[in-house]
C-alpha cells in the first residue's frame, strides 16, 4: 500500500458495525490505502449475514464515491458519508456532473444531517477503539492479503465475543 513514507506493506481493515448491538456484521481487508470502492462489498456482507439489507450506513470521507452514492439510493438504503475530511473544504459540487454526491452534501448539511452522521463516532469508532486498544491490535503476524484477511476474520470475531459475553453472562 502506498503510504506517506512510501510504499508499505499493510492493510485497510473495513466493518460494518451494527448500531444496536455494536457487534461487527460485514468486516474486509484490502491493500488500498482508500476506503473507495469497498463500501457496496460491506453492505452485500451485511445482507447476507442478517438476511436483510441495512436500513441506514454511515460512513467517513474515505469512502466517498459517487457510483456508491447513486448504488445506494437505488438500493433504499439512507446514507450519510461524508463528502470530506473534517476541517476541509470541498468547494462547490457540480450537481450536474455528480447529482447523487450533492444530494449527500444538502442531507447532511441539514441539523438532522449533521446529528445523524455524528453517530458514526460512537457506532464504528468504538468498536475500531476496542480493537486497537482494549485487544492491543496494531499489526498483522501473517503476510500476504489472504492469510491477514483470515487474521482479520479471528480479530473481528474475538472483537464480538468480548462485546457479547456480558449478554451471554447475564441475558
Amino acid at each position: 500500500m502506498k503510504t506517506s513514507e512510501g510504499y508499505q506493506q499493510c492493510y485497510n481493515g473495513q466493518l460494518a458495525v451494527d448500531e444496536d448491538f455494536q457487534v461487527i456484521v460485514a468486516n474486509e481487508l484490502t491493500a488500498n490505502a482508500s476506503d473507495q470502492g469497498v463500501m457496496l462489498g460491506l453492505m452485500d456482507q451485511v445482507e447476507q449475514t442478517l438476511e436483510t439489507q441495512p436500513d441506514c450506513v454511515l460512513a467517513d470521507a474515505g469512502y466517498r464515491k459517487e457510483d456508491d452514492f447513486e448504488a445506494l439510493e437505488q438500493r433504499g438504503i439512507e446514507a450519510y458519508v461524508s463528502v470530506r475530511r473534517e476541517g476541509k473544504d470541498i468547494g462547490d459540487i457540480d450537481a450536474n456532473a455528480y447529482p447523487a454526491t450533492h444530494r449527500m452534501v444538502e442531507k447532511l448539511s441539514t441539523p438532522d444531517g449533521r446529528e445523524r452522521y455524528r453517530d458514526r463516532k460512537h457506532i464504528v469508532e468504538a468498536v475500531n477503539g476496542w480493537i486497537k486498544q482494549v485487544m492491543g491490535f496494531r499489526r498483522f503476524s501473517i503476510r500476504g492479503l489472504d492469510g491477514a484477511a483470515g487474521e482479520w476474520d479471528l480479530v473481528c470475531l474475538a472483537a464480538n465475543l468480548r462485546r457479547m459475553r456480558p449478554l451471554i453472562e447475564f441475558g
